[in-house]
């Protein structure tokens, strides 16, 4: 059997975050996300696979290339959907294949149940049906996908990972994904409904907060780095080599702390929180909730909960990050979420600020004591003076 990873896609509900990297490639647990169905087609044992790449494709590429396992590669010159993506596929396959998108995370599991299960939609139910295609169903058979509706008739969703046949191609001609599974359905062919063991999507940015804990629940302990003999280390954490851990600071599993990186004295790390690689968390600072992207700075006493801190970027000293529950307007939709802060890349903030709700974009420069949140997001290079 053959496996085709969609990921050409920016990904534009998870901006400033998807700027510089594909939403495939956002850091989860200190993974890109793509490298979760990945190994859970590898877990599988289905090695034969395809990956469609697209907007930023050398980034995705070069991931690709420093894994183990081959792997086949389609470009998408210009982003035009998943339908369009899929039939850039269509000449390396020669089998039933599984259909994955390469942003969201699955269990081997989970995969084993659709690929076990001939011409078939993995689904699952969902809180927020109306951000996915809802699939409706007549027992285990589905009738139609209907995409993104503003009234959803149902909680169950297409979770997009799909067992289907080199048959399916033809309903392609000129339209969209969902477009081609109601064609074929029209056309009188069967799709059955298996339901999902593990699965779930980032949908916007403070959606990665959860998908950071649901992936850090497995999380295997090793301590490869150097802990001061009076630092406490609870719960299952992971700490990677040339990373050291102050005296007197505790981390709380689940946790994970990437290569090279420098937690200080005095601190309380966790639950629930992943450090990238040569993040430096300076003493007496609180964290808990959070994702710190490669080469991060949190200065010291301060305090971070339900945070998303974008690749090296800055937070002086006494910086306060807390829950809000702000509307936001994103992709022209008024929606509400629930976060401390989501900050792009290499953003640069000043000691005695304060985030609550508040997304910033990547190259912002914000003065101190200041109050960040609101109704928009801050736009990459803004200055907050």
């Amino acid at each position: 059997m053959q496996a085709v990873i969609l990921a050409a896609g920016e990904g534009k509900r998870l901006r400033p975050l998807t700027r510089n990297r594909p939403k495939a490639l956002i850091p989860v647990a200190n993974r890109p996300i793509i490298d979760y169905p990945v190994q859970a087609l590898i877990g599988c044992g289905i090695r034969e696979i395809v990956v469609v790449v697209g907007y930023r494709k050398e980034h995705v590429i070069r991931y690709l290339n420093s894994l183990d396992v081959s792997v086949e590669i389609v470009v998408q010159e210009k982003q035009l959907g998943t339908g369009h993506a899929l039939q850039c596929a269509e000449g390396l396959i020669h089998d039933d294949f599984l259909l994955l998108p390469g942003d969201n995370y699955v269990d081997a599991r989970s995969v084993a149940l659709v690929r076990d299960a001939k011409n078939a939609v993995l689904v699952k139910d969902h809180p927020y049906p109306s951000n996915f295609g809802v699939v409706m169903m007549k027992q285990d058979q589905v009738t139609g996908i209907i995409e993104k509706p503003e009234h959803a008739p149902s909680f169950t969703v297409s979770t997009g990972i799909f067992h289907l046949t080199p048959g399916f191609f033809p309903y392609l001609a000129g339209t969209d994904l969902t477009g081609a599974v109601n064609a074929m359905l029209a056309d009188g062919k069967k799709l059955s409904a298996v339901s999902a063991v593990d699965w779930q999507d980032a949908v916007y940015p403070w959606d990665l907060l959860p998908l950071n804990e649901k992936v850090l629940a497995g999380v295997v302990p090793e301590k490869a780095g150097t802990l001061d003999r009076a630092a406490r280390v609870s719960g299952p954490v992971r700490i990677g080599k040339g990373s050291s851990v102050g005296p007197f600071t505790t981390i709380t599993g689940p946790a994970i702390i990437g290569e090279d990186a420098e937690i200080g004295s005095h601190c309380a790390i966790g639950p629930n929180v992943s450090i990238g690689d040569r993040v430096k968390v300076e003493p007496f600072s609180i964290i808990s909730t959070a994702l710190l992207m490669d080469d991060a700075t949190v200065g010291s006493h301060s305090q971070v909960t339900e945070a998303v801190i974008g690749e090296g970027s800055v937070l002086g000293d006494h910086t306060s990050v807390a829950p809000g529950v702000p509307m936001l307007e994103i992709e022209e939709i008024l929606v509400r979420g629930r976060f401390g802060c989501v900050l792009g890349d290499h953003v640069r903030s000043e000691p005695f600020n304060v985030y609550q709700g508040a997304i910033v974009g990547n190259n912002a420069r914000i003065s101190g004591g200041k109050m960040i949140g609101g109704l928009q997001a801050y736009p990459d290079d803004v200055l907050v003076v």
